[in-house]
């Protein structure tokens, strides 16, 4: 008995010893074959066209427009783009000592172009200090405005981002943008 476990022992060793280096010569000659290249026509490129994209902010008051502002910017499908515009004003925090706030408009929008659909996602900040008299006489007071979303635009379509009310007024604020497509 011990004659037959030894030749299955050794029959054995021998097969998986014959596998295995199989398997190795398998995953080395696997491993030397040159990399099968897509044929020319069948690349998935991404294709980039420019717009520009057109915002106004409008203050409304009863339905009606009573102040309006123009932004523009030019961007690339799959990228984005920012606009700031404001000013740097020094607040004092302790004796001596001074940080600036950022007090302006910060636009940002990025462009995705999915399935011949183009999906625009938008930021609008606006911020202001208040006049003296209607907030604190120490220190300054911040009104702030913020809409931000993404939606499906249309080529030369206006839609509307949002719509927000201001709190210390009977006012609202609404961004509309349009996206053109540059030839």
């Amino acid at each position: 008995m011990s004659r037959k476990k030894a030749a299955c022992f050794i029959l054995m060793a021998l097969l998986c010893g014959v596998r295995a280096g199989n398997l190795s010569a398998q995953d080395q000659n696997t491993a030397s074959k040159p990399v099968a290249k897509e044929p020319e026509g069948t690349r998935h490129e991404v294709t980039i066209e420019p717009y520009r994209l057109d915002f106004l902010i409008s203050e409304m008051e009863d339905g009606k427009r009573i102040n309006s502002r123009q932004y523009s910017m030019n961007l690339d499908t799959n990228d984005g783009n920012e606009i700031k515009i404001g000013t740097r004003v020094p607040v004092d925090t302790k004796d001596g000592e001074f940080q600036y706030l950022d007090v302006g408009i910060n636009l940002f929008a990025r462009l995705f172009e999915r399935n011949g659909q183009l999906e625009l996602t938008a930021r609008a900040e606006s911020s202001s200090l208040v006049p003296p008299g209607q907030g604190s006489e120490s220190h300054p007071v911040v009104r702030q405005m913020k809409i931000e979303g993404s939606t499906i635009v249309m080529n030369d379509k206006p839609i509307v981002m949002g719509i927000v009310d201001d709190p210390n007024s009977k006012r609202q604020f609404q961004l509309e943008v349009t996206a053109t497509k540059l030839k």
